[in-house]
C-alpha cells in the first residue's frame, strides 16, 4: 500500500515526487520510458521556476549547462523579422538532461521509480483507495493517485475525459541541432499553418521544435518533404535547415496535441501538468507550468495529509488555485495562436507590434507568471 502513486515522470510527476518523497511519504513513480530519453518539448523555461528549483530542490539549472535567454525573435513567411526583449527572461535546457537529474534526485528522497511500466487503468476500490495497474497486469495500491502522463493517455479514455474523443489538427516535430545561434535569443518562426521555435540549450547545442496542421503532412507525405515545401518558404528556416547539423536520426513526432480545456479531478484522480491544460507552445512555458503546478498540488497535499484541509477543500483549492495561476496564461496562448501559421494575419501582428511596442510586451507577460516559493 502507497501513498501515492504518480503516473508519469515527467516535470509535474517528478515536482510531485521529490516534494512528497522528501516529507517521508511512501510514493512509487510510474514511467512508460527509461531515462535519459527525449520528448517533443520547445525547452525553455521561465525565470519563474527558479525559486522553487533552488529554493526547494536545492539545484540550480545553470551548473547543468541551462543557457540564459532574455530576446524573443518573431519572423513572418516573408522573411519580416521583429525582435523584442523578455523582461522575465528564461533558460533553456533538454528534457533529457533536466527529467533525467530530477528522477535522480526523487530516488535519492525514497521515491521507487518504475521504468518501461504503461499504465492501463485506474480504479477506485474505496473511499480513499484506489488501484493503478500496468498493460502487464502488475497493480499498485494507493491512498491518492496523481495523473502527471502528458497530453494524451487511454486513460483519458477510461475516465471519459470529453477532449478525448476530439482529433487535433496539430502534430508537434522536434530536433537537438547544432548551428550559429545567438545565445540569449528564442526564435519563432512562421510558416504556411504552423511555426517553429529554436533556442540554445546545453553543450552549445540548440533545440528545434515546430507545430504544423496534420492537413499539412498528410498532403506532403513525409517530414522531409514538408520541410522542403512549406518551412522552406520563411528564409530563416530556409537557412537553419541547411546549415544545420542534425544530431537525431530521425525526428522526435507527437501527434493528438490538444489545448482544450480539461478538468484537474476526475473521479478523485487529480490530474497534473500537460493532463490537466496544455498551453499553445508559442508561448514557450509549458515546462514551467509543469514545475508550478507540481509544486502546487504538493503543497495541498501536505496540508491534507497534515489535517490543515480536507480532501473536499484540496480539490476546491486546488481547482481555484490552478485556475488563477494559469486561466490567464492559456488564455493568452489560444488567443496568440489565432496569427500564427496565417501569413497575413502574422504579417499584421509583427507590423502592429512595431507600431506598439507596448502591446506586445503585455502579451507576453500575459504567458509568464511571477516567482512563487510555495514552501516559503
Amino acid at each position: 500500500m502507497y501513498d501515492f502513486v504518480i503516473i508519469g515522470g515527467g516535470l509535474a510527476g517528478l515536482m510531485n515526487a521529490i516534494i512528497l518523497g522528501k516529507a517521508g511519504f511512501k510514493v512509487v513513480l510510474l514511467e512508460k520510458n527509461t531515462y535519459p530519453f527525449h520528448r517533443v518539448c520547445g525547452e525553455y523555461v521561465s525565470n519563474e521556476t527558479l525559486p522553487l528549483l533552488k529554493g526547494l530542490l536545492g539545484i540550480d539549472p545553470f551548473a547543468w549547462g541551462a543557457v540564459s535567454i532574455s530576446r524573443l525573435q518573431l519572423t513572418s513567411l516573408t522573411g519580416r523579422s521583429l525582435e523584442l526583449p523578455l523582461q522575465s527572461g528564461g533558460f533553456g535546457i533538454s528534457r533529457y538532461l533536466l527529467d533525467a537529474k530530477l528522477a535522480v534526485i526523487a530516488a535519492t528522497n525514497g521515491v521507487e521509480i518504475v521504468e518501461r511500466c504503461l499504465v492501463e487503468r485506474i480504479e477506485r476500490v474505496g473511499e480513499h483507495k484506489f488501484t493503478t495497474t500496468n498493460i502487464k497486469g502488475q497493480h499498485w495500491n494507493s491512498r491518492w493517485v496523481i495523473a502527471a502522463y502528458g497530453k494524451r493517455s487511454n486513460i483519458d479514455k477510461q475516465l471519459n475525459r470529453h477532449f478525448f474523443t476530439r482529433r487535433s489538427p496539430y502534430v508537434g516535430v522536434k530536433y537537438h541541432i547544432k548551428i550559429k545561434h545567438n545565445q540569449d535569443l528564442i526564435a519563432l518562426h512562421n510558416f504556411e499553418q504552423g511555426y517553429c521555435g529554436i533556442s540554445r540549450i546545453e553543450e552549445d547545442k540548440c533545440c528545434l521544435c515546430y507545430l504544423v496542421a496534420r492537413k499539412q503532412l498528410r498532403k506532403h507525405g513525409t517530414i522531409a518533404q514538408l520541410e522542403a515545401k512549406i518551412l522552406h518558404e520563411n528564409p530563416f528556416l530556409k537557412e537553419i535547415f541547411s546549415q544545420a547539423e542534425i544530431l537525431y536520426d530521425s525526428p522526435k513526432v507527437i501527434s493528438e496535441i490538444s489545448f482544450a480545456p480539461k478538468t484537474l479531478v476526475e473521479d478523485g484522480i487529480l490530474m497534473c501538468g500537460d493532463a490537466a491544460g496544455m498551453i499553445a507552445p508559442l508561448c514557450g512555458n509549458g515546462m514551467a507550468m509543469a514545475i508550478h503546478g507540481g509544486a502546487l498540488l504538493a503543497h495541498l497535499l501536505l496540508q491534507c495529509e497534515a489535517g490543515t484541509i480536507s480532501r473536499k477543500e484540496l480539490y476546491r483549492q486546488y481547482q481555484s488555485q490552478w485556475q488563477r495561476l494559469f486561466a490567464t496564461r492559456l488564455w493568452a496562448g489560444r488567443q496568440i495562436q489565432r496569427f500564427f501559421g496565417a501569413p497575413v494575419l502574422t504579417e499584421m501582428l509583427i507590423s502592429g507590434f512595431r507600431i506598439v511596442p507596448a502591446a506586445a510586451s503585455w502579451l507576453i507577460r500575459q504567458t509568464h507568471g511571477k516567482p512563487i516559493d510555495y514552501f516559503g
